[in-house]
């Protein structure tokens, strides 16, 4: 039944029922998960089995640098990169070429734009070597080159199972409520800011004057 007034005059037919929907969503035609706790157990299998294949190199595969995400949305956060820079692989004293054969992933094509990015990741880096472990390729005492490690510290040597070989440091965003200081009343960031872009668009003509000078 429909309220008082003129409505239309109810029609409605309940064909909803197994088996009548239409496509995908016919009960019938729908899609099971029945398999999806073997298949989350076989994906620890086959994760076992590669760390133990890669045994003693780190189950993560490669060192990575710590990086900002791109754009404004996301840039506050920290996450691991693609691979370290020529910059900062000079910076920690490893040469290029060799940082692949030991475990470090290089990216010739990323830039450091600050010091506090290339300073992390140097000491990144340092750390790294600093407990890196490097094993002898062949048996024997021809088989041991420069920068091996020694055969007696190689015994019981634990692999690295950790998700980003050396976990990121990643800081408190949070801040403690405080009072507001006269300083802090005073700073205008959009002052701070124009003044930095007109110091860096008129940079070329300072130091040109200072040269004719």
């Amino acid at each position: 039944m429909t309220g008082a007034g003129n409505h239309v005059i109810p029609n409605v037919h309940f064909r909803k029922v197994n088996g009548m929907q239409h496509g995908r969503m016919n009960r019938v035609m729908m899609r099971t998960w029945f398999n999806q706790p073997a298949r989350k157990d076989r994906r620890a299998k086959v994760r076992k089995a590669k760390i133990a294949k890669i045994f003693p190199r780190p189950a993560a595969g490669l060192l990575r640098p710590v990086v900002h995400p791109p754009t404004q949305r996301y840039n506050m956060k920290l996450r691991l990169g693609k691979g370290f820079t020529i910059e900062e692989l000079k910076e920690a004293k490893i040469p290029k070429k060799m940082a692949r054969t030991i475990g470090i992933a290089v990216d010739h094509r990323r830039r450091n734009k600050c010091v506090e990015s290339l300073q992390t990741n140097v000491e990144r880096l340092k750390t790294y070597m600093s407990k890196l472990v490097i094993f002898p390729k062949r048996s024997g005492k021809k088989g041991v080159k420069k920068g091996d490690t020694p055969r007696s510290e190689l015994k019981n040597v634990a692999q690295n199972t950790l998700r980003e070989i050396i976990p990121i440091e990643r800081p408190k965003l949070l801040e403690k409520c405080r009072a507001i200081t006269a300083e802090d009343k005073e700073f205008s960031a959009y002052k701070k800011l124009k003044k930095a872009r007109t110091d860096k668009k008129f940079l070329g003509a300072k130091l040109k004057k200072q040269a004719e000078a």
